[in-house]
């Protein structure tokens, strides 16, 4: 099979396309034929290691360990292992492969039971390809980090990118009057999503403008851990859920001790897929509550281009990877 493989930490000019073996799927696992795959900030770290950690987890200090890339995949089972129970030969599903060994920009993947779910009914391959990690990254900031609730003012900072774009349309979801920050070209975006009120950030500086979140969910888009706070009601929550590393290295550093300094929390998401969500989310798809959306699209021979684009900071929500045979 086909697959999109890297033997050095570097730019997307290191990838490449190669023939590799086609997986088996083991006793726990199911066999998909992909059809699609959507590219998230974690596959750029991954491949760039621009956040030096990435190297102490595990992955490779000097060069990377596992040569695979892509979480997010869609597509349709060709076989299982025999101790699967919830899927057949035959379903179209869609899941995240990170945890798992990654892998999704390939023309197939073993994946575990646990780390997928039938596809939403509504969707394509390409647009249920885009929904698992920045679906789940920003179902879990606001729900579970967030804590949030109907009526709060909730603030999404980076609202048209892949987890903002989904973390305005959740807000909407749980009742919140939400507020979209972004550039010009997405304001009208943002209010399609649902938005309530729309700041163009290069206009006008929220964190300076006096007005008090409980709840500011930073996607993208730098200010400090303190302009954050200035931010926020008295026991206000901010969660970093993406940003440049400089944001990652400032919340994990410093996020736990501002917290300690009053009311206010000051913490991040690391999403963590499971299956109980992403059946929550297809129920949410299949009812029309929250909706995908895709920037581009590229063939699998042109991942390096998709991985280079979205690393340039500017996609309105998700980029998709297709396989060049795609139904």
């Amino acid at each position: 099979m086909k697959a999109i493989v890297y033997t050095t930490y570097g730019s997307p000019d290191v990838l490449q396309l190669k023939d590799v073996e086609k997986p088996t799927p083991k006793d726990n696992e199911v066999l998909i034929k992909i059809r699609a795959a959507s590219v998230n900030a974690y596959d750029w770290h991954f491949l760039t290691a621009d956040i030096f950690l990435i190297r102490l987890m595990g992955v490779g200090l000097l060069k990377p360990k596992n040569h695979r890339l892509g979480a997010d995949i869609a597509g349709r089972v060709e076989a299982v292992g025999r101790n699967v129970k919830q899927f057949q030969p035959g379903d179209e599903v869609f899941g995240d492969m990170a945890g798992h060994g990654n892998g999704s920009f390939a023309e197939y993947v073993s994946a575990p039971e646990s780390a997928i779910a039938l596809k939403p009914s509504n969707l394509s391959f390409e647009e249920a390809a885009a929904v698992p990690m920045a679906a789940v990254t920003a179902l879990q900031g606001l729900r579970d980090e967030g804590q949030i609730h109907p009526g709060q003012r909730v603030l999404i900072n980076g609202a048209s990118g892949g987890v903002g774009t989904f973390a305005v349309q959740l807000a909407k979801y749980f009742g919140a009057e939400v507020t979209a920050v972004c550039s010009t070209r997405n304001l009208d975006q943002a209010r399609t999503l649902g938005a309530d009120h729309v700041i163009d950030y290069t206009k006008e500086d929220f964190t300076q403008s006096g007005l008090k979140y409980e709840l500011i969910l930073a996607a993208n888009g730098y200010h400090s851990l303190s302009a954050y706070k200035r931010a926020l009601t008295p026991r206000g929550i901010y969660i970093m859920a993406g940003g440049s590393m400089a944001q990652i290295f400032e919340a994990m550093l410093l996020g736990s001790w501002m917290s300690k300094s009053g009311g206010k929390k000051m913490g991040g998401v690391s999403a963590k897929l499971n299956q109980k969500d992403l059946v929550f989310l297809k129920g949410l798809l299949e009812a029309g509550n929250i909706v995908p959306v895709i920037d581009k699209r590229y063939p699998l021979h042109e991942a390096a281009e998709a991985i280079r684009y979205l690393g340039e900071g500017h996609a309105r929500g998700k980029v998709v990877i297709i396989m060049e045979d795609r139904e």
